[in-house]
């Protein structure tokens, strides 16, 4: 399988985070989402935790860990003026009550429809036992579902694939893939690749995803 370097989690995060505009009310999911609130300071958007938080804050690290305050990543997070705190009914009244204007979440898969499956991996041998936490009622809920994440696993395999072959997440909501290759939009045609990893073809991009991607008249390098 072919393999390309691209960019750090972190800054595939970065790459998200200007997709962001101010005044959302956004949730970020396990994993590189989480590493968002790290670029979003200063800025007028609202983080809200599944947990029962809104208004979170960056990552803390250092003296400033509390414990009890955390991501969806288990990760201790800063408190910002005004954030509150709330239990997890009111959380979900938020999140299915489609006050959530943007979810990002990771994935397993995705494919040219906006399917995607982010709950179950099969191959970890784990006999059909997963994590659904809030995935499935952020990704019908919110008005936006980005998904960021390595464009292949480990071994170079795709993850954006013709058809899932993992149980799915949620179908036809993905709007926008942000991987460390390229920031691809779902349209009503399929997959339309509209920024690249600097040095690399679109047949590059192309070998290592499924679909027939769609080129973007404005196709240009991934913008940080």
């Amino acid at each position: 399988m072919k393999q390309f370097e691209g960019l750090p989690r972190e800054i595939i995060a970065l790459r998200v985070s200007r997709e962001i505009e101010d005044n959302s009310y956004v949730n970020l999911g396990i994993g590189i989402p989480t590493l968002i609130s790290n670029w979003l300071e200063g800025r007028d958007v609202i983080l809200q935790s599944e947990i029962g938080m809104l208004k979170t804050g960056s990552i803390a690290e250092g003296e400033d860990i509390d414990q009890d305050l955390i991501n969806a990543s288990c990760q201790p997070v800063m408190e910002v003026p005004g954030s509150v705190y709330f239990d997890i009914c009111e959380s979900f009244a938020m999140i299915r009550g489609g006050h959530v204007d943007v979810t990002v979440m990771g994935a397993f898969q995705v494919n040219e429809r906006g399917d995607f499956a982010s709950w179950l991996n099969p191959s970890r041998g784990l006999k059909g036992i997963g994590n659904v936490g809030g995935s499935m009622d952020l990704a019908f809920g919110a008005k936006k579902l980005f998904i960021a994440m390595e464009h292949t696993t480990n071994d170079g395999s795709p993850k954006i694939v013709g058809e899932l072959t993992y149980p799915a997440t949620a179908r036809k909501k993905v709007d926008k893939i942000f991987t460390d290759l390229a920031v691809i939009e779902i349209i009503p045609e399929g997959l339309l690749l509209k920024e690249i990893y600097p040095g690399l073809s679109v047949q590059d991009i192309q070998s290592v995803t499924e679909p027939k991607l769609l080129v973007s008249r404005d196709l240009k390098e991934i913008e940080l």
